[in-house]
């Protein structure tokens, strides 16, 4: 998995490539935590995500907890229909931001 980031003012992108499992969550843990010291808004871009495990579902979990304990926003965006059944199946579509 890899991860670009970008900046658009006071948005940080993080254009994610790969699958997002037990290897590679902490990887995006790392990167959303780093984003959230200096955006107000996170978004993750899921294009080329084909998959994603109960650890990225983690990841995610604490992206958004953060998120929200800092008054800060996350969104996931271009996510793949395969990838958003299993956020669905788990009750994430409701807590995240999916655009």
């Amino acid at each position: 998995m890899t991860i670009k980031t970008s900046q658009e003012g006071a948005n940080t992108i993080l254009a994610i490539e790969g699958r997002i499992d037990t290897n590679t969550s902490p990887q995006l843990q790392d990167a959303l935590l780093k984003a959230f010291q200096t955006a107000k808004t996170v978004t993750v871009d899921f294009a080329a995500v084909p998959y994603i495990s109960s650890a990225g579902l983690r990841a995610l979990l604490i992206g958004q907890k953060t998120a929200a304990s800092k008054g800060l926003t996350m969104e996931l965006k271009n996510v793949s229909p395969a990838v958003f059944s299993i956020l669905e199946s788990v009750g994430f579509s409701k807590i995240l931001t999916i655009n």
